[in-house]
């Protein structure tokens, strides 16, 4: 009797412990099937995923994230171009509807779409880029585009001959309000003199107004010029290149990536104010894959985070004068430490300039 209760025992260990084996081998399996099934999204604005700025710059930031977890493209990772304003909710609504663990929207120009759809779909996460939506679906990423352009607002200062410079924005708006007012600043914090001219194309995706803009200002004398307009800067460096080929002294200072070879093969770039997008992007995307995007906040990326500053692409300054990436480096440390408060608004820049006069 001991014997066979010893045998049904034996026989009970034995079945416990397959069982046990092929629960752990299901709960792998589970787990395996789940890093397979992530899948991440982008919609992109108007001014595409090749605009040669942010759109461009998050989409790489996203292609890396797919290849550092072995994602496929169009599986794993993807994009939808839009390609007017009308695109923005029937293309994010498209990744709700499939599922997708994470949803990007591409600028502020998608705040209200992003509100919608956010509120249509409350389970489904989602994240925008330069801007703010509160809502606990949403996870909202910002930079201190102020503290880079101020450097380089820095170094149009220190280059210019004319003591004239120039600043093209897209759409007007809060946001590259951000940028014009640390340019400014910058500028002013090197020469309380020198003159400053700001236009609005308008527009994100129209490089015919961008040349238009540059072409005005160059005429008037403006010899560098900083644009924060997406896909209508392309005409920026199309103008400068074609004055740079009749001899005329003139630079470029691009946006949110380093877009040095945008000012090739004439080499019109002074520098580029990067904006990190591709780092912030894929950072968020990391958290969802690892179970830790909960939306509802805001991550904001600066000078201290790396998140802006000016690109690394350094020749041409140095050319100029290498001191000024000197004076480039004190600066950053003054705002870093706070010594300098970088105005983000209209108002904030008046109080700022007013306090150079004392």
């Amino acid at each position: 009797m001991k014997k066979k209760a010893g045998i049904l025992l034996s026989l009970t260990l034995a079945a416990s412990t397959v069982l046990g084996a092929c629960g752990n081998s299901d709960k792998e399996s589970s787990d395996k099937k789940g890093d397979k099934d992530f899948k991440v999204g982008m919609v992109t604005d108007v001014g595409g995923v090749d605009d040669k700025s942010f759109n461009q710059s998050a989409w790489e930031g996203l292609t890396k994230f797919g290849k550092d977890n072995n994602l496929k493209k169009n599986e794993g990772y993807r994009y939808i171009q839009s390609t007017k304003d009308a695109d923005y909710i029937p293309n994010l609504t498209k990744f709700a509807k499939s599922n997708y663990d994470v949803a990007f929207g591409i600028g502020f120009l998608m705040q209200d779409s992003i509100e919608k759809v956010a509120d249509q779909y409350p389970k489904q996460q989602f994240a925008i880029v330069d801007t703010v939506v509160n809502k606990p679906n949403v996870t909202s990423i910002t930079f201190k585009d102020h503290e880079g352009s101020f450097l380089v607002g820095a170094v149009a200062a220190m280059t210019t001959k004319s003591n004239k410079v120039g600043f093209i924005g897209g759409v007007k708006s809060p946001l590259i309000e951000k940028f014009e007012s640390g340019f400014k600043a910058g500028a002013k914090a090197v020469n309380p003199n020198i003159e400053i001219v700001s236009q609005y194309a308008d527009a994100f995706d129209k490089p015919e107004k961008g040349s238009v803009l540059a072409s005005a200002m160059y005429g008037q004398g403006v010899d560098v010029i900083y644009h924060a307009s997406g896909a209508t800067g392309n005409g920026v460096f199309t103008e400068a290149k074609n004055r740079k080929k009749k001899g005329e002294n003139v630079w470029v200072i691009g946006v949110d990536r380093d877009q040095n070879q945008e000012g090739m093969p004439e080499n019109v770039t002074l520098t580029s104010m990067v904006k990190r997008v591709d780092v912030a992007v894929a950072k968020v995307a990391q958290e969802a894959k690892d179970g830790k995007l909960k939306g509802g906040k805001t991550e904001e990326f600066g000078l201290k985070d790396d998140g802006v500053g000016i690109a690394k692409t350094t020749d041409n300054v140095k050319k100029v004068n290498p001191e000024i990436l000197t004076k480039v480096e004190e600066f950053e440390k003054k705002i870093t430490d706070g010594e300098i408060k970088v105005p983000a608004t209209p108002d904030e820049y008046k109080a700022y300039e007013a306090s150079l006069k004392k």
